[in-house]
Order: C-alpha cells, then structure tokens, then sequence
C-alpha cells in the first residue's frame, strides 16, 4: 500500500510539473485538446465534439426544405456503396437529382436533423463569404492586399499577399500542416483560446500567388480579413448572406477560439446537417444563383472551380476539383471524409457525412472513397 502511494504522489507531481510547463512555455491549450480527445474516449478529431467549444449561433430564416424526388428511396445502395459506408462510419449519405432529393440514408441513430462537424468544408464557406464581401462592397476584389485591412502581418512578402491568395492556398505563410503534432500550429489553432494572436504572428516567407499549398493558417487568415472587412462576426455574416436566403433548415453552431474572443474557426468546424450542407453543393453548381438570385458573382463562382495553377489541378479557390470520367467536379471537403459533390452538367449533388475518409487514392491526390461514392451513385442513378 505505501509503495502504491508513493507511486501516485510520484505520478501526481510529474503530471503538475508536465501542467506547470506547458502553461511556461505556452502550450496549455494541448490540455484542453486531451480533455476534448482522450478524455471522451476519443484518439482523434471526431465529428460530434462541438459541444465541447463555445461557439455562435449561425441564424436560420424561413426554412425552404428539399423535395423529393418522384423516385425517392426506390433504388437501393449498391453492395460496394454499402461496404464502403459501413468499413468507413458513414452517418448520411444523400444523391440530388435535378435539385430533388433521390437518395437518402442515415446511420448510428443519425437522421436529417442531426448536425455534426463540417471540418474543412468550412474552408468553402469562408470563400464563399469573401466572395459575398466582395460583391457587397467590404472587400474591392480577389486582388486586394491583405495589409489592407490586417496591417500587423509580417515577413519579407507581406505586402504582396492578396485575399485571392489565401482563398486559393497560395499564401507562403510559414505555417505548416500537421494533424498528428501537439505542437503543430494546427493543434494550437484547433484549441488554444485565442487564434488571432496566433495568426497575427506568422510571416509571409514564401512570395505568394506562385503556387499551391494547402495551409488552414490561410483560411483562418482570410476570417480575419473578411470580420474587420465587414465589422461583422463570420456567424453573423454567414447568417445574413447565406444561410437566411438558402432557407436552410436549422440553426447553425460555428465553433470560436473561446467565448472571450469570439473568433470563429475558419478553417473548419461548422455543425449542421447533410441537407443544409447540400445546399452550397448546389450554389456552386449554380455558379451563385440561388432560385434566380446572385447571392455569389458568377464570375467569382465559377473563378472558384477552375484551377489556378496548372502544376495543380486539384484545388481552385476554397473547392476542391476533379475531371472525372469526363465531367467536371468540385467538392468541399472534410478530414474525416465529410464531402458536398458537385456534378453541375448533370445537375448531382452527392453529400456523404461520416466518421472516417479512405485511403489516399495510388494515382490521385484524392481518395479512395470519394471515387467510389460517385461511381456508386451513378450505378444506382442508371438503375432506376
């Protein structure tokens, strides 16, 4: 018994001296990320953890619901389509046909009001509210320097990095994308209490508008510009410009650095449903129109699903892009496979929401699964 005590007071005060330095050398937010992580049970991000961030209530209007398709749910998922969900933690899987809902199912007691985390599909919003601050006069073009309206930035490039630039990855930020570190910026953005701090300090090391690298930093950079810009809270903004007149169904949840700051995580982590999270699928589709009005310039619309850089054909500005068996497709995108597809010359929204993505495809920077939920939506599309 004395030696079972004295090996917890051993173990309690390593884990006060490990608290006391990570709090010195300011790290304390990885406490948090174990309280959020480990501590529900968890080993990585997962989809349902937004009760554990303080956030802002994303504002619904009047709700204007999907139809359903004449064929609604008379096809049933090909066996590929279901192992695929069922290896992966699918929880909603939706194919829109002609802007009608043709397929839908949910999974794990999930159904179409259960709202779970965007992730980077976020990245596609928040491109979308530049878009929209443009056209509203906040923000003059793609082509403003980003000094305009956060001056602090620094490094030896800073006065070249345009808004355009964070929107289409191309930054030169000396931010670098880890998932797996604690230490990584990417964790400290996910879970310190205040981000903006964070992103005041990076350097612009790289000449940006050159080439494409994937970076949250930028993203969450381009939040900051778009809240001064407007004055208004990206909660607020995404509200008025978007989820009001899409008429989505339910209110959403934007997780923030903390409740003192109130800054919205840009780069991720909005919480709602399959079908609200459809409707921007079938905004860009649309180019910005949303039933006959411009809520996105089409230009800017159709700016974002065309590449930017030819050594680069996978990304555009805020979606991710692909030409596949022939047709062009863009995508927003999340970490754990969250995905809104979009087939415009088809008029298919594909949207599948889960717990885990597939592997990296061999000869694509895409992965596996994104390949086959298509593929498998087509099959049961051509069955009918």
């Amino acid at each position: 018994m004395k030696r079972l005590k004295k090996a917890l007071k051993i173990i309690g005060i390593l884990l006060a001296v490990i608290v006391a330095l990570l709090y010195i050398f300011d790290y304390d937010y990885i406490i948090k990320g174990v309280r959020v992580v480990y501590l529900t049970g968890h080993k990585t991000a997962y989809i349902d953890d937004t009760p554990h961030f303080d956030t802002h209530v994303i504002e619904k209007g009047i709700a204007q619901d999907w139809e359903n398709h004449s064929s609604y749910n008379k096809v049933n998922p090909t066996q590929k389509l279901t192992e695929t969900n069922t290896k992966l933690g699918t929880v909603a899987f939706l194919i829109i046909k002609n802007n009608k809902i043709w397929h839908e199912n949910y999974a794990e007691g999930y159904s179409k009001q259960s709202e779970t985390n965007s992730f980077s599909m976020a990245k596609s919003i928040t491109t979308a509210l530049l878009f929209k601050a443009i056209d509203d006069g906040y923000i003059e073009s793609i082509d403003t320097p980003v000094t305009t309206f956060l001056p602090q930035i620094g490094g030896e490039y800073a006065s070249k990095l345009t808004v355009g630039d964070l929107s289409s990855m191309a930054s030169g930020l000396n931010w670098v994308e880890s998932y797996s570190s604690p230490f990584s910026l990417t964790a400290r953005a996910n879970y310190d209490d205040s981000i903006r701090e964070t992103m005041l300090g990076l350097q612009v090391i790289e000449e940006p508008g050159k080439s494409y690298k994937y970076l949250s930093g930028a993203t969450q950079l381009l939040g900051m510009v778009i809240e001064k810009a407007t004055k208004k809270s990206l909660s607020n903004y995404l509200s008025e410009s978007f989820w009001k007149p899409m008429g989505m169904n339910k209110n959403a949840l934007w997780q923030l650095d903390s409740e003192k700051s109130g800054m919205e995580k840009a780069f991720c982590c909005i919480a709602s449903n399959a079908r609200d999270f459809a409707k921007f699928g079938r905004l860009w589709s649309q180019n910005g129109n949303w039933n006959g009005t411009q809520l996105i310039p089409e230009h800017l619309a159709k700016l974002a699903q065309e590449p930017r850089f030819n050594t680069s054909p996978q990304y555009g500005h805020g979606l991710w892009l692909e030409n596949y068996k022939g047709k062009k497709i863009s995508y927003m995108r999340g970490i754990l496979g969250q995905y809104v597809i979009s087939v415009p010359e088809d008029n298919i929204i594909i949207v599948r929401l889960g717990h885990s993505r597939g592997k990296k495809h061999k000869d694509s920077v895409h992965s596996e699964d994104f390949y086959t939920y298509i593929d498998e939506a087509y099959k049961m599309l051509k069955s009918n």
